[in-house]
């Protein structure tokens, strides 16, 4: 999809990324094509929302994406054209986020005589004022993600069928008799959770932009021990829902993304509920739990551990909501 050169794109800079995947085309270009799947699959991508969704025979869809480029995040909306029969799916940012002025590209997958898949990854994309420093800062962001976002692909792609009993969503939910603001307050506030959280020993909280944080939080565990994740959050303000993605995770996990949604229940209460979405990693969960461990033993260990934290955390956002309709 490389452009022609004019007065317009002659800036436009052309890369290309390729891998072999040992698994059917057809399930290759699904999981490109599920875009609500992506961050699970891929590690830069934190979220994803569907603005207009495409045909189930192909065709455009509209896309806002969060995701990690370099050690900021940045957010874009764009445009794709899905062709299911050709297996291209053909993309153009419509809001770019600076320092990018244009991007594009093309997913390609073309099954391969031995039953593999090739995939190849185009880009193509020109900076603002065509400044060289933010040139090469894109170029290596380009580069970056898509090997990063290739590997993946190919890791998920080849995991088949064994990956239904790797990934699974659960959630956790309280009623609250208070103010979906003041819920949505002790959410957003991190920072404080320190002292307000008895399982969280330290955290550090930083903000690319308003509703855009980093978390790297130490979490104390029941025996007294502490491990480290490091996380993205996205804040809704307006839809008092936040989405995160862990970019640091135990290591029986591959990948872990979570939200809280806060709704009104209509009779002065709201529902508050915690949404975990996991994808074991097998040979980490031997690491972890030994080479006898099964994927169903290492399942509840996982729901059980993020589940108490992050009722705990409800039950004090409760706490704190129900106190703030009290005094008021």
């Amino acid at each position: 999809m490389a452009p022609t050169a004019t007065s317009e794109t002659e800036a436009l800079h052309v890369t290309e990324h390729s891998v072999t995947v040992a698994a059917p085309p057809a399930a290759v270009y699904a999981l490109v094509a599920d875009v609500t799947g992506w961050p699970q699959v891929f590690g830069p991508t934190v979220h994803v929302e569907v603005l207009e969704e495409a045909p189930a025979e192909g065709g455009d869809q509209l896309l806002r994406i969060w995701a990690v480029a370099g050690d900021k995040v940045r957010t874009w909306t764009s445009r794709r054209l899905l062709d299911p029969v050709a297996r291209t799916i053909t993309f153009r940012q419509v809001v770019t986020a600076a320092p990018v002025a244009a991007m594009g590209g093309e997913w390609r997958i073309t099954g391969l005589e031995d039953g593999t898949t090739r995939v190849t990854l185009l880009h193509d994309y020109r900076a603002v004022d065509d400044d060289p420093a933010a040139q090469e800062l894109i170029e290596a962001a380009v580069d970056g993600n898509s090997r990063a976002e290739l590997l993946a692909l190919k890791n998920t792609a080849e995991l088949g069928d064994a990956r239904e009993e790797l990934h699974f969503t659960f959630s956790d939910s309280e009623t609250v008799f208070g103010a979906a603001g003041d819920v949505y307050a002790f959410l957003d506030r991190a920072d404080l959770w320190p002292e307000r959280l008895p399982h969280v020993a330290r955290l550090d909280l930083t903000e690319d932009e308003q509703g855009i944080q980093h978390m790297d939080m130490d979490t104390r565990s029941p025996d007294g021990s502490t491990h480290n994740t490091t996380s993205v959050r996205v804040c809704f303000e307006d839809r008092e829902t936040i989405v995160y993605k862990q970019l640091r995770v135990p290591v029986a996990m591959a990948g872990h993304t979570g939200r809280w949604v806060i709704e009104s229940l209509g009779d002065g209460t709201v529902r508050a509920t915690s949404w975990h979405t996991v994808t074991l990693d097998p040979e980490g969960v031997r690491t972890a739990l030994g080479p006898e461990a099964t994927l169903a033993e290492a399942r509840a260990l996982v729901r059980r551990s993020l589940g108490t934290n992050s009722s705990t955390t409800l039950r004090h956002a409760k706490q704190f909501a129900e106190e703030a309709r009290a005094q008021s």
